[in-house]
């Protein structure tokens, strides 16, 4: 495997998901069919399976199907509460492909274009940003700034999707023009987090909720926010320390909802995985859009589409994204000819879950291309 890992109308979409509840695709289990090398993975966890260390969660879903699910590791140091299958990991920036699908559901819905200007929605945007547009927000092509670069360093405040616009305004020009070139970061997600609430007129973790957590039967993940709904079942955050590792579970711009403000398990995003598979939350023509390398206004492909890097390998096309932040990495890796899906979740900073999940689909158990 070669990957290179780097930096319809509602009433349609309720018919499928009914479909899929009324065939039991919604229906998780965790048995490991005798063809699966679990032996083979739980080597590859080893550092995250010591009673004393965070722990990490995987799953992975072969043909719709689970696979493989286990908990291993604490997701609590303190009360040495251990991993599960259900265990809510902050997503960091796997919550990106969350933010792109709703705004692709408002685009399915009609009430958005994705060459709106984004200042016509926002008007408290930068006037340096009057050309973008809410495709180069999706496709990390704006030119704008990380607003954490503006965030002081002794700042103990919490930073809002709201707060992002006041810091853009403290510089007077973008990186780029617009659409000239890519630029990972998280200003304009934080930016379409906003837009998802002016134009649905609900909050950002309502929309979520009620246009694709619910809908999806993911019944435990939510959007954090401080004095909400509390996380069930939550992981802390930790980062490596001298002796051992210490708690690192937010940081001041963890409150930024639009680029990293999800929490979920490995058994919510099954449902979630299955729900994309079916084309359940937006047509197949918007999701696939989703999948396709956006293009530069020179016509040079990128390799990142709305909310998903993508990329090929000798099985076919590969979309995933990784999720990095004070005390959680994370990835998810799709491979949609192979119809295989591996999302590990950890709770500590660093390590390298995108090395484990390619690992994992290496296996022989996975490794065969379309059956």
């Amino acid at each position: 495997m070669h990957v290179r890992w780097c930096r319809v109308g509602r009433d349609t979409q309720a018919i499928t998901i009914a479909l899929i509840a009324l065939t039991g695709c919604g229906t998780v289990r965790s048995e490991s069919p005798p063809s699966v090398d679990a032996g083979a993975i739980d080597r590859l966890f080893g550092e995250y399976a010591r009673p004393d260390v965070p722990g990490a969660a995987i799953v992975v879903v072969d043909h719709g199907r689970v696979a493989f699910m286990r908990g291993y590791g604490l997701a609590d140091l303190e009360t040495k509460t251990r991993v599960t299958e259900r265990t809510s990991f902050r997503l960091a920036s796997l919550t990106k492909p969350f933010t792109a699908m709703a705004i692709m559901q408002l685009v399915g819905d009609g009430r958005l274009r994705l060459d709106d200007r984004v200042r016509d929605i926002l008007p408290d945007v930068p006037a340096y940003g009057r050309q973008i547009r809410i495709r180069h927000l999706l496709s990390h092509t704006s030119g704008l700034r990380a607003y954490q670069d503006f965030v002081p360093e002794s700042s103990t405040r919490h930073v809002k999707d709201r707060d992002v616009l006041a810091l853009l305004r403290r510089t007077d020009a973008l990186m780029f023009p617009p659409g000239s070139a890519f630029r990972y970061g998280d200003s304009g997600y934080a930016l379409l987090a906003l837009v998802v609430e002016e134009v649905s007129g609900q909050s950002f973790g309502r929309f979520l909720n009620d246009r694709i957590f619910a809908p999806a039967g993911m019944s435990s993940t939510l959007v954090w926010e401080p004095g909400g709904r509390a996380v069930p079942e939550r992981a802390l955050g930790y980062a490596p320390i001298r002796n051992g590792f210490g708690l690192a579970d937010h940081s001041n711009t963890s409150t930024v909802l639009g680029d990293g403000g999800v929490y979920s398990s490995v058994r919510d995003l099954v449902a979630w995985d299955r729900a994309l598979d079916a084309h359940a939350l937006v047509t197949a023509p918007l999701q696939q859009l989703a999948w396709t390398p956006a293009e530069l206004n020179d016509g040079t492909k990128t390799r990142y589409g709305f909310g998903w890097f993508i990329d090929r390998d000798r099985g076919g096309s590969v979309v995933f994204h990784r999720g990095e932040t004070s005390g959680f990495s994370n990835f998810i890796v799709k491979y949609p000819e192979r119809r295989l899906t591996v999302i590990v979740l950890t709770n500590r900073r660093g390590g390298a879950p995108g090395d484990l999940a390619a690992a994992v689909a290496a296996l022989p158990s996975f490794r065969a291309a379309v059956r």
